[in-house]
Formats: C-alpha cells, sequence, structure tokens
C-alpha cells in the first residue's frame, strides 16, 4: 500500500463566473511543482452557493466537466469538487470524481441546507460514493454533510481511509467546521479533509477558509487558515495503518444499515 499525495485549493470564487473560477483554478494549479494524486477543489467551485441553479447549471457535457477532464489528464490525478448540474429536469448539488483517464463518477449532495432553501431548487442523492485510487479507500461528500455522523459513518461493509468534504461554509459557523472536521477523524479512525473557499459570495455571506487535513487522530497535517492557495501533503500509509492496528475502535462499531 502506498502514500498517497493531496492537493487541495482554497480560494475566493467569482460569483456566478464559470470561466473566470475555470481561469483561477488553472493559474493557482500551475504552481504545483510536484506531483499529486488527488487536486480537491471546493463545493460549487464555478459559481459560489448559489440558488439560482435555472441561470448557472451545467450539462454532464458542458465546459466544466471538460476542464475537469483536461485538467485530471493533465496533473495525472483525479480532480473532485462539486458543480451545479442539470440533468433529466432536475439540479444537483453534484461532487464530479474525474480520474486522469477522462472517466468519472458522482455524488449528489444528500443532505440539502434547508437555511438556505437548497431542497427548494437542488433534489438529494440517495447513495455515498466510496473510491479507491492508488491503493486508499476515499469518501467524498460534501458540506452540510459533514453534520450528520450517521452518514459519515466508516463501516466495514465500504470501509474508508480518508473523508473529505467539500464546502462552502460561511464564517459565522467556522466553530462547528473546525470541531465537526476533527470529531469525523477521530470517530472514523481515518483521514479528513475539509475544503472551504475565502471571501465573500454574491449573496453578502463571508467565508473564513479553515480549510484542513487532518490524520486519524485528529491532529492537524495541514491548516490553511485564511490563506489563499494550493497546500500539498503526503498522507502516510504505514501510520495509518500502524494506528489502526494499536487502537482497532472500528473493530467494535455498531452494524447498522441506513433505510433512507
Amino acid at each position: 500500500m502506498s502514500d498517497l499525495t493531496v492537493s487541495f485549493v482554497q480560494t475566493a470564487l467569482h460569483w456566478h463566473d464559470p470561466a473566470a473560477n475555470r481561469a483561477n483554478f488553472d493559474q493557482l494549479l500551475a504552481g504545483l511543482t510536484r506531483p499529486t494524486d488527488l487536486i480537491v477543489l471546493p463545493e460549487m467551485f464555478t459559481t459560489g452557493f448559489s440558488m439560482e441553479a435555472a441561470g448557472q447549471a451545467e450539462t454532464m457535457q458542458g465546459d466544466t466537466v471538460a476542464w475537469l477532464r483536461a485538467t485530471a489528464a493533465h496533473r495525472q490525478a483525479v480532480v473532485t469538487g462539486s458543480v451545479i448540474i442539470e440533468e433529466e429536469g432536475g439540479y444537483y448539488n453534484r461532487l464530479l470524481w474525474v480520474r486522469p483517464d477522462g472517466s468519472l463518477s458522482y455524488y449528489d449532495k444528500r443532505h440539502l441546507f434547508t437555511l438556505a432553501g437548497e431542497q427548494h431548487t437542488y433534489t438529494p442523492g440517495g447513495a455515498r460514493l466510496v473510491e479507491e485510487w492508488r491503493g486508499w479507500r476515499i469518501c467524498p461528500l460534501v458540506c452540510y454533510d459533514l453534520r450528520f455522523p450517521v452518514w459519515s459513518r466508516n463501516q466495514a461493509v465500504e470501509p474508508y481511509d480518508l473523508v473529505l468534504y467539500v464546502a462552502n461554509w460561511p464564517a459565522v459557523r467556522r466553530t462547528a467546521w473546525t470541531t465537526l472536521l476533527r470529531a469525523r477523524a477521530i470517530e472514523n479512525v481515518a483521514c479528513a479533509l475539509g475544503v472551504n473557499r475565502v471571501g465573500r459570495d454574491g449573496s453578502g455571506h463571508e467565508y473564513s477558509g479553515d480549510s484542513a487535513l487532518l490524520d486519524a487522530q485528529g491532529n492537524y497535517l495541514v491548516a490553511a487558515e485564511s490563506q489563499d492557495g494550493v497546500f500539498t501533503h503526503t498522507l502516510s500509509r504505514s501510520d495509518l495503518d500502524a494506528f489502526r492496528a494499536r487502537f482497532a475502535a472500528l473493530n467494535d462499531g455498531d452494524v447498522f444499515e441506513l433505510l433512507g
């Protein structure tokens, strides 16, 4: 089993301007000086967190999916983040998991943020996604999912080594963000990554960033604080396996099934 090099991007987003956001990510990623295995972008990284899906949605054949495929091929890495997608008459806050060969999987955000009326615009997803990539099992989730530990639970039937959350999480709730992200790492005996944005969006919400990568004990490996940029760290497979061998709490977990 190999180590996994993870790069995540924390930046301000141009409101409702996919081309400008893609150009900004291109510029930031141009600064990557070494190979990486996984590149993680924030939630709704082409628009900001918007309820104006009818005017902002793309399709699975649109420019952003094409950009993700080109970026993944160029970097020889998986690239992931969420985008507003229209499909079969519905709108989805869809996390796209794009591989270097151009193939992709996706996860539609399960827990829609009712305080912003997200449930009135978007259709919720019905299944988690766990992807195997370069020897690691990775569970990518979206923003508000962080508040629901049952959905994030690491289970023997679908285990993972890294759980990640792409987000537009406002600064007013930053304590919840940092606390829950550490909790998800500790309770699931897994590495955890939260990728947020900075700046102010078109709805007037401020974002403090606080993107972070943590080990399975809840220790910070990378803390972006409020900085704008690309952050890269290599996760140690041997460290994760050694800690799980010493502290095998997952073996004592409850067995349950999600019914809906």
